[in-house]
């Protein structure tokens, strides 16, 4: 209940739009299978005590033959609903995990900074399970309960209007009444199990990422214990939500038993009255109890909606784009610059507003074929130069530029298609060196691939693999070193036609004298591009065209490497 649950359930109606048509078959298969259930019961209970009277086998045929009719299709139709429902929300979560996607690609990283990895993972996978679950386990239930109690009643009214009426009251406060409760008892845990579920896997995560550094250090008992006691708090919610489950279940059978004695109690006193044949008694008793077993599946509904509603409600916040900023979405993304230059004007940025701030009015130019070089502490705001040029973040004021395009009027594909990044932590994937480095350019060959790599000095490191450019390198490049991947994601981005590098930090993870032999390959490799390279070190003025030093996220110096004072740069070299 409340308007967060309603703008949920909201949500969930708009996802399943494309399919109404395969969940309206899907309920009316639902309701066939169940309806013929009850038809069987009745037409068995009514053969049954046909058959006791010893009658001639003819007068049994029909009852023998509807029997065997029934039971087929009831096969047939619970075989079909599930194929047709499986097929119709299969196709709303491959949607919708899509839509998450796009999303995620607009929004990197500034959407990620709220978010931690387990997190986003539980987000797109566990919650959109949920919330495919909620069309089949939740929605279709108290419609096709709602088709079979009508069904059952006429049927029983065929008899007794009184039964009808007794068993249509009895579906009604069993199935009402217990949804009710369930969804009382289960309103807060929707949202405590979704919570909880995501904590176990972000500590799974963390542990399973980190556990080299957990064993250097002796910390993996701390981690497991933090583990389990999230696995201790998802399990005690789980056994909340068992317990509460039995109850209601408890009462859901108590309802029904005392229905089905009523429906009984008033049959008998109509067979008494002449009303009824006493071979329909049995027709109408089972008739009644039969008619529960769609009723029974609607307080589970209750429960999965809450829980449903709570994930729906969790990827809807990033589906939707619920308090994030992304790139403009109007831009073409082969446009032709008019200019070929990347600009900040009075460049602003702040993560949070109890932050200071990241960028504090910054002012830059980089043209075609000019090396500028970014300097200054931890903090001074580097970093986020180089993602905001990149079109990773948004500006909270002033405007960044691409030739005379702002970046609001393009694509964030239309930004990196020009502006290509390595930041301080490259993301590598688990697979083979060569796909790696085909990230950047599919088509690219073998002998591209090498001649990358000799140009950041990996090339006798390639040669000494074991299978060459189809050696795997691990999860996250965790079989190589820290220069490696730097290296290798510095390969990568030398492959792509980008007019514009942004390289932060490319040599932090090496000694010094390989550190200024890449960085002068590297330029050189570069020659007639742009490049930004963030760097704690000055490089020697031949490197670089022009220094911008920062403090505070605000440019104190932009000029020539000649000119930068000494005293300057002494006091913003320190961490």
């Amino acid at each position: 209940t409340g308007p967060p649950a309603r703008a949920a359930l909201a949500r969930v109606v708009q996802w399943a739009r494309p399919e109404r048509g395969r969940l309206a078959l899907t309920a009316l298969l639902s309701a066939g299978a169940v309806a013929a259930s009850v038809a069987l019961i009745a037409t068995s209970g009514r053969l049954i005590s046909h058959a006791a009277l010893m009658p001639p086998l003819f007068d049994l045929m029909i009852a023998i033959t509807l029997v065997r009719a029934l039971g087929i299709a009831r096969g047939v139709l619970r075989y079909s609903e599930r194929l047709v429902g499986h097929d119709a929300i299969l196709r709303i979560a491959a949607r919708l995990r899509a839509r998450v996607t796009a999303r995620l690609e607009r929004i990197v990283p500034g959407g990620f900074d709220e978010f931690h990895r387990g997190e986003l993972l539980a987000r797109v996978v566990d919650d959109v399970e949920r919330v495919q679950a909620l069309y089949v386990r939740a929605l279709l239930p108290p419609v096709v309960a709602a088709v079979c109690a009508l069904f059952a009643a006429g049927l029983i009214a065929l008899f007794s209007v009184s039964a009808a009426l007794v068993l249509l009251g009895g579906l009604a406060g069993v199935g009402i009444g217990a949804s009710l409760l369930a969804a009382r008892l289960g309103r807060d845990l929707g949202a405590e199990l979704a919570a909880a579920r995501a904590r176990v896997r972000a500590g799974v995560d963390d542990l399973l990422r980190g556990l080299g550094e957990l064993v250097v250090y002796g910390r993996c008992e701390d981690a497991l214990a933090e583990l389990e006691r999230a696995d201790r708090d998802l399990e005690a919610i789980e056994r909340r939500r068992a317990s509460r489950a039995a109850l209601v279940s408890a009462i859901s059978v108590a309802g029904a038993g005392i229905t089905t004695a009523a429906v009984a109690a008033v049959a008998i006193a109509a067979l008494r009255a002449d009303a009824l044949a006493g071979i329909e008694l049995a027709l109408v008793v089972l008739t009644a109890l039969a008619a529960f077993e769609a009723v029974w599946s609607l307080p589970p509904a209750a429960v999965q909606l809450s829980e449903g509603l709570a994930s729906a409600h969790r990827v809807s916040s990033i589906a939707e784009g619920d308090g994030h900023r992304e790139s403009g979405e109007q831009g073409d993304a082969g446009a032709t610059l008019a200019g070929q230059s990347l600009h900040l004007r009075d460049a602003h940025l702040r993560y949070r507003p109890d932050q200071p701030p990241a960028l504090a009015g910054v002012d830059l130019d980089v043209h075609r074929g000019e090396r500028v070089a970014l300097i200054g502490p931890s903090g001074a705001g580097k970093s986020t130069i180089a993602q905001v040029l990149a079109g990773l973040r948004g500006l909270t004021a002033g405007r960044a530029y691409l030739g005379d395009r702002s970046y609001d009027e393009l694509s964030g594909d239309a930004v990196r298609r020009f502006v290509g990044l390595v930041e301080q932590r490259p993301a590598l994937f688990s697979t083979s060196v060569r796909e790696n480095l085909r990230l950047a350019r599919p088509e690219a060959g073998d002998d591209e691939l090498l001649g990358a790599l000799a140009r950041v000095r990996l090339d006798e490191w390639a040669s000494r693999l074991p299978r060459g450019l189809a050696t795997e390198i691990g999860d996250d490049g965790a079989r190589l070193s820290g220069g490696q991947r730097r290296r290798l994601a510095l390969a990568r981005i030398l492959l792509r036609d980008a007019p514009f590098l942004v390289l932060d930090e490319p040599t932090g993870d090496l000694d010094p004298i390989t550190a200024a032999a890449l960085r002068r390959e590297l330029l050189c490799a570069a020659s007639g591009r742009g490049v930004v390279l963030i760097t704690h070190d000055v490089p020697s003025p031949g490197e670089i065209d022009r220094v911008i030093a920062l403090r505070r996220g605000a440019a104190i110096y932009d000029g020539s490497p000649e000119a930068l004072p000494p005293d300057l740069w002494r006091a913003d070299s320190g961490a």
